[in-house]
């Protein structure tokens, strides 16, 4: 009997992954959907003046990709588990990058909302497992804080730099480029994903595919949103009605989970107090942040008098702070004196960059009006926004952790959806006061954006409040 002895050629060596590699992975597909959520935003009044869009139909340029991606968050999370987040991801990037080229062709209005929808919902299969993926990719703790920072870093900077990189690429080129941007950005982090992301194989489909609820929860969360950004368009009856049918989606929803056997979504997650105090500030913080971003730069450009880039230029030394700060100290801050001391001087931070900025002046200058507000700004959301995910994220079970990102990152997008209806509401109304009561345009434009500063101050110090208090006898229990 012979032995056959097998040549190095002929050994199937098992494959090694780096983490680190996947992390990078899984930053530039959350950067591509980040961008593009802020990158359309200086490049507005150009898609207007090209399509012939009307005021209240240019605004679903960008509704029209925040429903899906709101509405879909937690449920392809849920999904994630079930079939395996690196298949959602990846396929999710596909999506993106495809619908991000139709939007880039578009050359009608239907076309460009309908290609936009499909870009929501390839960008929340995409995010929605991010989080879950990197908890398990980074299970100790101080190597998770530091991922989470990178991660952070990237997102937040991400925002910021879709504002730079909207005006820079409409004033060069024409607005169609901001979206083609993403096909060789797809292309590669697609390629990449596809061989750097180690394989999983899921729970099963037949391990919690609720489909009903999943019906039920997906078109509480789509209506959801669509009442917050659409609230200035309809009558306050009209808006009534559509929150009572969305509260009652997530009553039949809940209802359902509590009695099926295999639910979608299991209600114990609710229990931990720690992952629903979190998002519930990250509602209140990424409300006042949108609301800045969005509101700053139309003070900028129709206060100030600045055109596309230069706008996109003066918000960019947020993302340099961020990615600094983040980068440099976040994670050492965080391991040094706990996720929860972090997150509170993060949030006093942005209540007085929100409250400073609430002075600005109808000739401000942008050295003394408005960089310093920027700067601190940028300062709390590095300093609160990783740790606000680390607690978020912390004592999620494995098999609920796309789930929990799912959830995260839901509440990102009702909070940045809110943020913008109400703060944009309420400096419209003010500054319609004012000019019925014979104030000059410039004048009164500013005055309503100063109320909204003054507004997201407020929102920013409930958040605070809130953090202070639900967050600390768990926190201290968990660090402890």
């Amino acid at each position: 009997m012979s032995t056959r002895v097998e040549t190095p050629m002929q050994v199937s060596l098992p494959r090694t992954y780096s983490r680190w590699a996947s992390l990078v992975v899984l930053c530039a597909g959350t950067l591509m959907t980040i961008l593009d959520g802020n990158v359309v935003t200086v490049a507005m009044p150009a898609i207007q003046s090209d399509l012939g869009f009307s005021g209240p139909g240019l605004a679903w340029v960008v509704n029209a990709y925040l429903i899906p991606f709101g509405g879909l968050l937690l449920l392809v999370g849920r999904l994630g588990d079930l079939v395996g987040r690196k298949r959602m991801f990846v396929a999710g990037l596909a999506v993106f990058t495809a619908a991000s080229v139709l939007c880039g062709v578009a050359t009608s209005q239907g076309v460009l909302i309908a290609a936009r929808a499909v870009q929501g919902v390839g960008g929340a299969m995409t995010a929605a497992v991010v989080l879950g993926m990197l908890v398990a990719l980074f299970p100790e703790p101080r190597e998770q804080a530091r991922a989470i920072a990178v991660f952070s870093a990237v997102g937040a900077a991400g925002g910021a730099l879709g504002t730079f990189l909207g005006g820079a690429l409409t004033q060069a080129l024409n607005w169609h480029w901001i979206f083609l941007i993403n096909l060789p950005i797809g292309v590669v982090a697609l390629l990449a994903a596809v061989r750097v992301l180690a394989p999983e194989a899921g729970a099963g489909l037949g391990r919690g595919a609720d489909y009903p609820g999943a019906a039920l929860v997906t078109g509480a969360l789509m209506l959801t949103v669509y009442v917050i950004v659409g609230a200035g368009d309809r009558g306050p009856t009209a808006t009534l009605l559509l929150a009572v049918l969305a509260l009652a989606l997530f009553v039949a929803f809940t209802v359902r989970q509590a009695r099926t056997a295999r639910p979608l979504l299991r209600l114990r997650l609710f229990g931990s107090r720690l992952l629903s105090g979190a998002n519930v500030v990250q509602v209140l913080m990424i409300a006042t942040m949108y609301g800045f971003q969005f509101i700053g730069a139309l003070y900028l450009q129709r206060v100030l008098g600045y055109d596309e880039l230069t706008t996109g230029t003066a918000f960019l030394p947020a993302p340099i702070a961020i990615g600094v700060l983040m980068l440099g100290l976040s994670a050492r801050t965080i391991g040094r004196f706990g996720a929860y001391r972090v997150l509170l001087a993060g949030l006093v931070l942005v209540i007085a960059g929100m409250a400073l900025l609430s002075r600005a002046p109808v000739d401000g200058s942008y050295v003394t009006d408005v960089l310093p507000s920027l700067l601190l700004l940028a300062a709390g959301f590095a300093a609160a926004m990783p740790a606000l995910t680390g607690l978020a994220m912390s004592g999620v079970r494995e098999e609920d952790a796309g789930l929990a990102s799912g959830l995260f990152n839901t509440t990102q997008v009702v909070g940045g959806s809110l943020g913008l209806a109400v703060l944009s509401t309420l400096a419209a109304s003010r500054t319609d006061g004012l000019l019925d009561r014979g104030a000059e345009l410039i004048p009164a434009t500013a005055e309503g954006y100063r109320l909204a500063f003054r507004v997201a101050a407020v929102i920013a110090t409930g958040a605070l409040t809130l953090a202070a208090v639900a967050l600390r006898q768990r926190t201290e229990r968990a660090q402890g």
